[in-house]
């Protein structure tokens, strides 16, 4: 049996990875998704951005990854995502993925998580908001409310 997380209101995670072409290509063959602005250089040369762009949901899965991977953790189950595409992304750039546990509610056997995200590029730029929810079970995590409030 393993041992549970615990988490406090206020606690931080973070992913991190360089988006390749190979990245944008499986992506785009994975959802059947072919914009040009994705796909196609000379078709990207005449839009706004002047190149091609990521479609904005590979990176903003990021925000997923970091939530299932490390913050509640395995487990876990997004229950939804509002999200903000700020600027565009590119590929080769290096995308951080950083969310906040902002709140939490008690179920009976589960926790629900509401969880601050943004990604940032390689140059400290926002590029993605997110707010997001997810359930936890609380087999498998503790979560303690922010240091702050335990002398409440």
């Amino acid at each position: 049996m393993t041992e549970k997380k615990v988490f406090r209101v206020g606690d931080t995670a973070s992913f991190s990875k360089t988006i390749s072409e190979s990245d944008v290509y499986a992506f785009s063959g994975i959802t059947g998704d072919f914009n040009g602005l994705f796909v196609n250089e000379e078709f990207a040369r005449h839009t706004r951005y002047g190149r091609r762009i990521v479609p904005g949901n590979l990176p903003a899965s990021f925000i997923s990854t970091a939530m299932g991977m490390s913050m509640p953790g395995p487990g876990a189950i997004f229950m939804d995502q509002s999200t903000k595409y700020v600027s565009p992304v590119y590929p080769n750039d290096t995308i951080t993925a950083t969310i906040q546990l902002i709140e939490v509610r008690e179920k009976a056997n589960f926790y629900v998580c509401t969880i601050k995200g943004e990604c940032r590029n390689q140059n400290g730029e926002i590029v993605i908001v997110s707010l997001c929810h997810e359930m936890a079970s609380k087999n498998d995590v503790e979560i303690l409310p922010r240091e702050d409030e335990d002398d409440e």
